[in-house]
């Protein structure tokens, strides 16, 4: 609890809860930066900011000469620890960043792509299951279930009525084309943000 705090500089755990939603995704940008890193052999930290507030903040130190090796392995062990990600989850962001970052130039565009697919996603997802995200979070296994079929209906339907919706839809499949992320993959990311933003304390006067 006090590295989380120290590393995502929540001053009051009750009004930020500590491994929650912003966390997750501080954590995810931190993998692939370290991914990143230790495929390609980068050494200068200011091309990966996130990844370099994480080793100085938690002092990390580095293996082997190569940066991204030991940054990468606490990283992922904080994921699974807090926040039960599977091997599988890793392995596919490893084989992303392994075909797609192939020399320095690639990097700034694959971070780009992958902001925009995770932006684009999340809006698209929260379109499209609406009341369902209202679901009581005890409902873990429905919830999954309606995420599942929400993410097929992305890749595979194209039935959609609104303009907005098709456009958001075409987006998606071509960042998840050009990033090479499976289905499963985006469900299970898909999830666990949904998961963690049930749990995020709701604005004053919200009575939804």
């Amino acid at each position: 609890m006090n590295i989380l705090s120290k590393l995502f500089r929540h001053k009051d755990a009750e009004e930020k809860k500590v491994g929650g939603m912003e966390d997750f995704m501080t954590l995810i940008r931190v993998y692939f930066q370290a991914a990143i890193a230790s495929e390609l052999g980068i050494t200068n930290l200011a091309m990966l900011p996130d990844m370099r507030v994480f080793k100085t903040t938690l002092h990390v130190p580095t293996v082997n000469n190569r940066l991204g090796v030991g940054e990468k392995a606490r990283c992922k062990k904080m994921l699974k620890e807090i926040y039960s990600m599977d091997d599988d989850f890793f392995r596919e962001i490893d084989q992303s960043v392994r075909r797609r970052c192939r020399k320095l130039q690639d990097v700034q565009v694959y971070l780009v792509q992958f902001q925009g697919f995770t932006q684009d996603l999340m809006m698209l997802m929260g379109n499209l299951m609406k009341f369902k995200l209202r679901l009581p979070s005890v409902f873990k296994g429905a919830l999954y279930k309606m995420t599942e079929k929400t993410v097929d209906s992305i890749y595979n339907k194209n039935n959609f009525t609104e303009p907005g919706v098709m456009k958001a839809v075409v987006s998606v499949r071509e960042y998840s084309h050009r990033l090479g992320f499976s289905q499963r993959w985006v469900t299970d990311f898909v999830y666990n943000v949904v998961m963690l933003a049930k749990k995020e304390p709701q604005p004053k006067g919200d009575d939804k």
